[in-house]
Order: structure tokens, then C-alpha cells, then sequence
């Protein structure tokens, strides 16, 4: 049992990891939906700045690459961290950014960012169909994040065009 909203427990279930040992960026080779190497070859370079960011910036965790509709591309991220679920998350809150952004007559949807008791999950546009979400510890410096995040993105706009 976990907790839910306001630390009551809930019982709703909870999805398992079926990829072993938190691989980064890939699903297994026999996994259903599973990329073919070619694929793989295109976002090697897309990983290795995923991996970059988490690297220059201390309290990173990992970030995933999702589309706006909440699919999952890639990842780096640890075994404890479910990547299907922060696409999903990513998604999510660039639905609700998207939203603030046309009530109030802003410009499209750049960033956003959501602290919680344990850490920050902060979701920056990549292009016009590309999420990365980034996973934060309680300790992280956020400015530096979106100095650091911003040019990745524009990094990984390029590599994905």
C-alpha cells in the first residue's frame, strides 16, 4: 500500500518495470516495440546529451524525451524511475502549460516546473513535437537547470529535425 493525495494510503496499482537493470534509453531487444539498431544508431546522440545535462548539472536524476501526445522516445534514467510514466506526466503538463498559455494570451508553451517534497520535474519544449522532462532531487539549483536545459533542448531540436 502507498500513499496517496495528502498521505492517504490508496490502493491503486502500480505499474512493475519490466526493463532489467534501468538501461538507459532502450528497451530490451526481444521486448515488444523494441527499436531496431538502425534506430538506435539515430538517438545515440539524442542519449548522450540526455546524459550531458545530468552530468553538468548536479541534482539532475535523469530526463526522459517524449512526444506531446506522451510517448515515450528515450530515456536516461535510473532503475527506480518508470520512464512510460514521466512521458505520460510530460504530456500532461504541457497540456495544462498550453492551456495557461492560450487563457492568458501568452506565447506558446515553453517550460514548466513542479516541486514536491522529494524533488523537481521540470518539462521544457523541445520543438513543436518534442517534451524533455527532467527529473530533479530536493537539492537542485533550478536556475542552473534552465541554463543549462535550454541549449540541450535547442541541441536535441537539431538532432531530431
Amino acid at each position: 500500500m502507498t500513499s496517496g493525495f495528502f498521505g492517504q494510503p490508496d490502493d491503486l496499482p502500480r505499474r512493475e518495470r519490466t526493463e532489467p537493470g534501468g538501461a538507459v534509453g532502450q528497451l530490451p531487444p526481444d521486448a515488444p516495440g523494441a527499436r531496431t539498431e538502425p534506430h538506435d544508431a539515430v538517438l545515440s546522440p539524442v542519449r548522450t546529451a540526455m546524459a550531458d545535462l545530468r552530468l553538468r548539472v548536479p541534482g539532475v536524476r535523469g530526463s526522459v524525451l517524449a512526444g506531446v501526445d506522451g510517448m515515450l522516445v528515450t530515456y536516461d534514467l535510473g532503475p527506480q524511475t518508470e520512464p512510460h510514466d514521466l512521458a505520460a506526466l510530460a504530456a500532461t503538463t504541457f497540456g495544462l502549460g498550453r492551456q495557461v498559455s492560450l487563457v492568458l494570451g501568452q506565447s506558446p508553451f515553453r517550460d514548466a516546473t513542479m516541486r514536491n517534497e522529494g524533488g523537481y520535474f521540470t518539462v521544457y519544449a523541445v520543438d513543436g513535437s518534442s517534451l524533455l522532462a527532467v527529473l530533479g532531487s530536493d537539492g537542485l539549483n533550478v536556475a542552473r537547470l534552465h541554463l543549462e536545459a535550454r541549449p540541450t533542448c535547442q541541441h536535441l531540436a537539431t538532432l531530431l529535425a
